[in-house]
């Protein structure tokens, strides 16, 4: 029996409700997002059944709800593609930061640790990218000389560093809480944060300090924030240009309804 037979006699022997939960997934399926990619050399864009297992992805996900694929989904998802194509996905947490989320190793066998991220907020840049909430450091609160500041930040990130390849984010752009329309997937590398190391004292003077980042020739490829109020690292204003996009997927505009 092929693969279609076996499916036909599963769906055959569905509930009514099941078989039309069933045709509603299938229907998404016959509308699958459109995939493009900028530069189809980068180790995810360089694999075309990896973007084609995550559009797929995203449309049996909008072919029931309308809400953005948030984290948790998106966390699945990746690993879900990854695994698609015999990519081996091994899930990392550390014991203080919930820093490293997930070690890929590719095709090539390059191991790639990463923290996943996503956002869905509204009015996305084009150019940049800003990371809300990076990882906790609860001492932002307690520290208060300038010096003290500057070396627990400069600490963090060398740890971060030495736990993180790149951080990788699926941004989801909507209009006005509506379905989405676009999902991007980029990967920003974690050396963005290297130069924060020839920080000079006075930068961490305020209690809420913005540091610039220097990369690649861009002398403000990145601004790391300490919020002092929740206790997080934010980063902002990510110059797209130093980033690797590694696909975008559109969806069609004839994705059904979610079932209701």
């Amino acid at each position: 029996m092929s693969d279609r037979e076996e499916l036909k006699a599963r769906i055959d022997n569905l509930s009514d409700t099941a078989a039309r939960f069933v045709a509603r997934i299938v229907d998404s399926l016959s509308s699958p997002t459109s995939a493009t990619t900028q530069d189809p050399s980068t180790w995810i864009s360089g694999t075309p059944d990896w973007i084609e297992y995550f559009g797929l992805a995203l449309s049996v996900h909008h072919g029931t709800t309308i809400d953005p694929l948030g984290l948790t989904g998106f966390e699945t998802t990746f690993s879900n593609a990854c695994e698609s194509v015999a990519w081996n996905v091994e899930r990392v947490e550390s014991t203080t930061h919930r820093i490293s989320n997930l070690s890929v190793t590719d095709g090539e066998g390059i191991p790639h640790r990463l923290s996943l991220k996503s956002t869905a907020a509204q009015r996305l840049s084009e150019t940049s990218v800003h990371i809300s909430k990076l990882t906790e450091a609860a001492w932002i609160q307690d520290v208060r000389s300038s010096r003290q500041r500057r070396m627990r930040t400069l600490e963090l990130f060398e740890e971060y560093c030495r736990a993180v390849d790149a951080i990788v984010m699926l941004r989801a752009f909507r209009q006005r809480n509506q379905t989405p329309d676009r999902y991007q997937l980029v990967e920003i590398p974690s050396q963005i944060f290297q130069s924060m190391q020839d920080s000079t004292v006075g930068e961490f003077d305020s209690d809420a300090p913005v540091i610039h980042c220097s990369y690649r020739g861009n002398p403000d490829a990145a601004r790391v924030a300490l919020d002092r109020s929740d206790a997080k690292i934010t980063v902002r204003r990510i110059s797209l240009d130093v980033c690797s996009v590694h696909a975008e997927w559109q969806l069609s505009s004839h994705l059904p309804s979610p079932v209701t």
